[in-house]
Order: structure tokens, then C-alpha cells, then sequence
């Protein structure tokens, strides 16, 4: 009776949909829902979304895309399973649980991320997510005062992404239809690595065949050679041993993953077997590890072999792009090296195999420039590769202190370049913790490990001047503290808006939000330079080289050096008027910050307007397969682990500061550039550079919201939370830290900070006004330049 009443629901709502939706999807949709009630109970929502609308109404005006603007061929099901997740009170996002989309044939994977749409005055961001972790990553990127992280802190279902990243991922042991073979990317593999591989195994072959109990494997060697030194189109393959097992269970099958020798199969299973299907036993043979000849093959020509594989997959996982070939040299010397020879083949095939054989290689191309996505445990490689050169360069740089082997000025250049990636798995740590934590949380570690990267330089290079009795290092922290400013608000927005511009013709942003961290830049500019200004308003003018061309002293004199003393020299000006007027804003300054955070999270959220659901858009029709629930995910960090490298990251960091202070000295002394230019370049913007690469990626995804408050906030948080702590750093251990600025710092940041008022007027961007940035970026850089040193170096 309730099967009969399910059936009959079910066949009334087809006949439903095939009046007022779309028939062929619905009736899919209800038919699939029809096998499914048979055997448990569903509860069956269907979405708010669906309406009827007048049949004047139904389509778009526009010619190029007709679609129905009722969604009245999606339904939502609910498993029983917690699919809508409650926000706490903190989160001003929602999160919806995943449609069902009926399509003619199939499910399509579904694509995630940011959509941004103008709604009357405002601009709505709805956002999509795989799950509830996820949501909370995307939905911390549209806060203020939160670190803006562009990558995925948890793991993504390999079917769901596109077929250029799932080639990426995969082993190189599948056959597929043949494109072009003669690329650049093989004649340039042939030139690096294939002529050497190929010598390699034709001298180990000659090696093989003297021992005269090594033929087989000389053979081996012979045939391995002529692959290595051209592989592409030519497939390695392996006689399967268990015709039978395969045949049976996969009557159809091409090439499969080769069964485990554990598994049975079921007395039922012959009734799938065809009745043409052969079944063979292949000969016995004599067992791989009782032969002599292996341990020869062991001893002589896998070691030469393994360490030729070993630096040939070194080298081409170090170029990133030709990751291919490093996963050909590792699959060679784990399996293929290893097996007996009689059972590698090396065959040209254009079409899968069948269960006779299974496919252990085979490579189609050896360069492939989409590999600079590609991840490790969610980390980018391009960070993995950079990891061993901060071991490498703490190895060196705390051993060889004598610089006997290697100068002061490679040390700096490697301890600088050792920032970045640490800075990358900073961010990846704070992004972690955040989306898997509450607000309160989120926002104590933004707040703490959000500066660390520059906070640890700072103090270092403050110690060690304050050591050396000079106060260089304090002005090379001041032009490192201003070119952070410069870059954040000029390069990092401008680089953004070009690239991106050069894919959407025009891009557009809440003005109202970001005019929120317009102003809070006005604000945090306004008091770092107030002292500057009060000192240059009631200090004193001080001049130096001074002559006077007339015999008479009372003439005037002509002086090479005149600028207002901003030092603490000026003890009545400075202890009276200027101090306390520093302490006062360095109280203000993180009081403003505070406030801001207030009102953009929880008085006036709202401005934001931002709903995250992973509810693809329902004009492509796009939902994950299968209406599987949100849930939480599997991140590829947990909290515990995200807190460890964070701590081990923040330790590499201070130690990568202060051999980077320790060797700046030399590069100082000596360098005809000036000091400034090199405080605002280099040591400003190394740490930024994930930074830079976040905004442009939110850039090309049509999301230059996001790419313009990477740059805004980390402006903020140097001004607002960098420049008070290391006021109350320098307040318990006097290092000298004096908050007066040169006069190149003050009208350069006050400049910059009009000008990208100027262009964030109007909500759009395009690829002029990211140049007009970046130009005006470049012009200062062309200032500090040319400008001379300054007075304590």
C-alpha cells in the first residue's frame, strides 16, 4: 500500500511537470526519484524558488541565452542528513544545502566560487561552496581585518574538477586518443633530459651483458633506452596474471587497475561472462626474488639507474611545468625497475588495451603549464619547492659564519627569498584556523599572526642596529614600513585591476565597503604622519656645510644641508610635545581598528551583502552529483596541525630575519643604490608576494572586490596594529624607534592615498586605472631611487 501511494505521487508529479516545466528534465528528475522512494523513505522538498510565471515572462530577451526564469526543474532532497547548516550569531553569511539539477545527460561537476551581480544600488556576492569549512574561508575573505586567502583549505573530490586539472593529478598509466607529439615542451625534454636518460641505460645494458648472468636485464636496459630518449605515444605495459578474474569480472573492460591478488571472486559472477571470453593460465615461472641474476641486477644496475632517475625527477619537480617527467622517472624506478623483465613490454598503442595486459606508463606530453596549480596536501608546489632552501639557507647561514664559503650578499639574497614561502604557509595556517574556528578565534589569530611575517623583521633589524649604536637599521625599518604602505595601496590593486581587466572588460565592487577601508586609511595615515607634521610645524631647521661667500659673517651663507631635526636630540620638543603625542596615537590608532571591526562585522554587516550557498547557479544547471549534503569537509589541515606550522613558521621566519639583517650591512655599505630604494622594494614587498598572487587570482575570477581589500587591509593593519606594537615594543626595550618619518615618506603616502581614493569613487575598474596605479607606483620608486641615502647610514 505505501509502495502504491509513493508510485502514484510520483507519476502525478511527472504529469505535473510536464505541463508547466521543462519535460525531459523533470520527468528524468521524478524518475529517479521514483526508484529511489521504492526502497526508503525521502522526505521531498521542493525549492522556494519554484513559481510560475506568465507565459510573456518565461524567457530572456536576450537571443544568445533562453532559459526559464522559474526553476521549477530543480528539487531540493532532503537524506535525512544535516544539509542546512545554522550560522552562529557572528556569521552574516547563510549557507543552503545543494540542489539536484536534472540534465539530459548527466551531472556536470560543479564549479565554485564567487558571482557578484548589481541589485539596484548595491552590489550582492553570493558565493558557493563545497562545504561548511569552505564557506567559512570565503565568507572571512569578505571581512575586515581578516587575512583574504585564495586557495582551498579543504580537499576537492577529484570528479568534480575540470579534465585539465584531473590531468594533472593522474599516474600516467592510462591510454587515451593521440594529439600532436612533436610540441616544444618534447623537443625540450629531449634536450634535458632524454639524451642523457637514454645513454644512462645504454651504458648500464653494456654493463648487464658483461656479466653474462645479467642478459635479460641487458635486454631490459636496451629496450628502456629507446623509450626514455622519445616515451611520448609509447605505453610500458605489464601480462596481467589472472586472465580469468579480470575477464569475469569485466567482460567489457580496457584498461583497468590491476586486482589484488587477495580478493575472490563469487561462485555468481560466471553468469556475466561472455561465452567467447578465453581463459588461460600463463606458464609458471621461476619466482622473481629466487633468481640470480636479481641480485646482480640489484647490485650493479638499479643503484646507477635509481640515482640517475633520482636527479632526473629532482630536476624536472624543480621546474614545476615538466612535473610529468619527474612522475615518469619515479613510476620507472618504483615499479618497472623492479619487476622481471620478461613481463615489461613497450608497445605503441593507440587505443585502450583490453584484460590481457595492464598499462604501467605512458606519457603523452612532458610540459604542461597549468602545473603551477598544482598542490601537495593542499599547499602549492611552487612553496614546496621553496622549502628546501630555507633549511638550506639556515644550514649555511649559521654555519658558515666566517663567510668563507659563500658571500654576505648570497646569504641575503637567500634569506629574503626564504620569506616567501614561509609568508605562504602562514596565510595557509591562518586561513585554516579560521575556517574551522568561530569568530572570536578568527579574529585573535588574524590579529596576532596576521603581522607576523613583518613584525619579525622589524624588531630584528631594530635590536640589531640598536646593538650596533646606528640608527641605519631604523631608517631602512621606516622605508620598509612606507614601501609596504606604497605597494599595498598602489601595486597590489593596480597589478590586480590589469591583469584582470585584460580578461573582463570591466569589473565592479561595493563602493561602500570599500569605501569603509578608504576611510579607515585616511585614519590610520592621518596619525602615523601627525607627528611628522607636528615636528615639522614647531622643531627646528638645522643646516650643515654651510659658507658664506662675502668676508662679512653677517652676509648670507650658502648651505649644502638643511632639514628639520625630527630626532630625539630636540629633548624639549621631543620629551614635552612629541612623545606623548606618539603614545596617544599609537592608543587611538588600534582603538580605530577595533571599531572598524565592530562596524563592518556586526552593526552595519549588512553593507557587505554577502550570501554564501552551494547551490550552483540555476541558469547552467550545474549542482554536484548525486545531492550530496554540505557537511564540514576534509580539510587538509586540522586546527592542531595549522597552530604547529604556524609556530615552526613563525620560528624559520625570525631566524630568516636575522640573517637577512645580519648581511644587509655589506649590501648597504657598499651598494650605489640608495638605502631608501631598498627598504621600499625589497624588503618591503618580498613577504607580500602570495599576497600579490591572491589578488591577482581573485582578479581573473571576476572578484576584484576581494583583490582590492588585500591590498586595503594589510595598509590598515601596518598602520593601525605594526607601527603601535613596535611603539610598545620600543616602550619596554628602548631600541631607538622614534616615529618621525623623512619628508620623501610623508608626501609619498599622502599622495598614494588620494590618488586610490580617487580611482575607487566609482565602483568600477578596468585596465586603464590599474595602470594609472601602477604607474604612479613606479614614479615613486623612480623617487627613492635616485634619492640620496639618508643621514644615520
Amino acid at each position: 500500500m505505501y509502495n502504491f501511494i509513493l508510485n502514484v505521487l510520483c507519476k502525478f508529479t511527472c504529469i505535473f511537470s510536464d505541463v508547466i516545466c521543462y519535460p525531459t528534465q523533470v520527468m528524468l528528475m521524478n524518475k529517479h526519484l521514483m526508484e529511489t522512494l521504492k526502497g526508503r523513505l525521502f522526505h521531498i522538498n521542493v525549492c522556494s524558488s519554484l513559481s510560475f510565471v506568465p507565459s510573456d515572462t518565461q524567457w530572456d530577451h536576450d537571443p544568445r541565452v533562453y532559459r526559464r526564469t522559474s526553476q521549477c526543474d530543480r528539487l531540493c532532497v532532503d537524506i535525512g542528513s544535516h544539509v542546512a547548516e545554522t550560522p552562529s550569531p557572528d556569521v552574516s553569511h547563510q549557507y543552503t544545502p545543494k540542489c539536484l539539477s536534472a540534465h539530459k545527460g548527466g551531472t556536470t561537476p560543479c564549479h565554485y566560487g564567487e558571482e557578484v551581480w548589481q541589485d539596484g544600488s548595491s552590489l550582492r556576492t553570493t558565493i558557493r561552496a563545497e562545504n561548511e569549512v569552505e564557506a567559512n574561508k570565503l565568507a572571512n575573505n569578505y571581512r575586515f581585518g581578516f587575512r583574504k586567502w585564495k586557495s582551498h583549505v579543504t580537499e576537492r573530490p577529484i570528479e568534480d574538477r575540470s579534465d585539465i586539472v584531473r590531468e594533472l593529478y593522474s599516474e600516467l598509466n592510462f591510454v587515451r586518443p593521440q594529439g600532436s607529439l612533436i610540441t616544444c615542451g618534447n623537443i625540450a625534454y629531449l634536450i634535458l633530459f632524454g639524451w642523457w636518460i637514454s645513454l644512462a641505460y645504454l651504458l648500464v645494458c653494456v654493463l648487464m651483458f658483461l656479466t653474462i648472468i645479467g642478459v635479460p636485464y641487458g635486454k631490459l636496459c636496451w629496450k628502456l633506452s629507446c623509450y626514455f630518449l622519445w616515451p611520448f605515444g609509447k605505453s610500458i605495459l605489464k601480462p596481467r596474471s589472472l586472465v580469468r578474474r579480470c575477464c569475469v569480472k569485466f567482460p567489457h573492460c580496457e584498461a583497468i587497475p590491476e586486482e589484488s591478488d587477495s580478493k575472490e571472486v563469487k561462485e555468481s559472477t560466471p553468469l556475466l561472462m561472455p561465452p567467447s571470453v578465453p581463459i588461460e593460465v600463463p606458464p609458471q615461472r621461476t619466482r622473481y626474488w629466487c633468481r640470480v641474476s636479481t641480485y646482480v641486477w640489484l647490485l650493479l644496475g638499479y643503484p646507477l639507474l635509481g640515482l640517475i632517475h633520482s636527479l632526473a625527477c629532482f630536476l624536472s619537480w624543480i621546474l614545476v611545468f615538466t612535473i610529468p617527467v619527474a612522475k615518469m622517472n619515479a613510476r620507472t624506478l618504483a615499479i618497472i625497475l623492479l619487476m622481471p623483465p620478461e613481463d615489461v613490454h613497450i608497445h605503441r598503442l593507440k587505443k585502450p588495451q583490453g584484460c590481457d595486459s595492464q598499462v604501467l606508463l605512458c606519457c603523452y606530453h612532458a610540459f604542461n603549464w597549468y602545473y603551477y596549480k598544482y598542490t601537495l596536501d593542499g599547499i602549492n608546489v611552487f612553496a614546496v619547492n621553496l622549502l628546501p632552501l630555507v633549511i638550506t639557507t639556515l644550514v649555511v647561514g649559521y654555519v658558515d659564519t666566517e663567510n668563507q664559503f659563500v658571500s654576505s650578499e648570497a646569504k641575503f639574497a637567500a634569506a629574503v627569498s626564504s620569506i616567501i614561502p614561509l609568508s605562504y604557509y602562514i596565510g595557509m595556517g591562518i586561513a585554516s584556523i579560521s575556517a574551522q574556528s568561530n569568530f572570536a578565534v578568527g579574529a585573535v589569530v588574524n590579529a596576532t599572526f596576521g603581522s607576523i611575517t613583518e613584525m619579525t623583521f622589524y624588531i630584528t633589524a631594530l635590536l640589531r642596529g640598536h646593538k650596533a649604536g646606528t640608527k641605519c637599521y631604523e631608517e631602512i625599518v621606516k622605508a620598509a614600513l612606507t614601501g609596504t604602505l606604497l605597494g599595498c595601496i598602489l601595486f597590489i590593486p593596480g597589478i590586480s585591476m590589469i591583469i584582470g581587466g585584460f580578461k573582463h572588460r570591466e569589473q565592479r565592487f561595493n563602493s561602500r565597503s570599500a569605501g569603509v577601508s578608504s576611510a579607515l586609511l585616511f585614519i590610520s595615515v592621518g596619525g602615523v604622519f601627525a607627528p611628522t607634521l607636528f615636528s615639522k610645524a614647531y622643531g627646528s631647521l638645522v643646516c650643515a656645510g654651510c659658507s658664506s661667500s662675502q668676508a662679512n659673517t653677517s652676509g648670507p651663507f650658502t648651505c649644502m644641508d638643511c632639514h628639520y631635526d625630527m630626532s630625539g636630540s630636540n629633548e624639549p620638543l621631543y620629551l614635552r610635545h612629541i612623545e606623548p603625542l606618539v603614545y596617544t596615537i599609537s592608543v587611538l590608532l588600534p582603538s580605530a581598528y577595533l571599531i572598524g571591526l565592530i562596524f563592518t562585522l556586526k552593526t552595519h554587516s549588512h553593507i557587505y551583502d554577502i550570501q554564501v550557498s552551494d547551490v550552483h547557479d540555476h541558469h547552467q544547471g550545474q549542482c554536484p552529483p548525486g545531492g550530496a549534503s554540505g557537511g564540514h569537509g576534509t580539510v587538509h589541515w586540522s586546527r592542531l596541525r595549522a597552530l604547529s606550522v604556524l609556530i615552526m613558521a613563525t620560528l624559520l621566519m625570525a631566524a630568516c630575519a636575522d640573517l637577512t639583517t645580519e648581511h644587509i650591512k655589506p649590501i648597504l655599505d657598499h651598494s650605489a643604490i640608495s638605502q631608501y630604494f631598498i627598504g621600499v622594494t625589497v624588503l618591503a614587498m618580498v613577504p607580500e608576494i602570495p599576497e600579490i598572487f591572491n589578488g591577482i587570482q581573485f582578479a581573473l575570477q571576476n572578484n576584484i572586490s576581494l583583490s582590492l581589500e588585500v591590498g586595503n587591509c594589510i595598509a590598515v593593519q601596518v598602520c593601525m596594529i605594526q607601527i603601535p606594537l613596535l611603539i610598545l615594543f620600543n616602550t619596554f626595550y628602548d631600541v631607538g624607534f622614534v616615529l618621525l618619518f623623512s619628508d620623501l615618506h610623508l608626501w609619498a603616502s599622502i599622495f598614494s592615498v588620494i590618488v586610490v581614493n580617487y580611482i575607487f569613487m566609482d565602483g568600477k575598474s578596468d585596465y586603464f586605472q590599474g595602470t594609472a596605479l601602477v604607474v604612479v607606483y613606479l614614479i615613486l620608486l623612480a623617487l627613492y631611487f635616485f634619492a640620496p641615502s639618508p643621514h644615520a647610514c
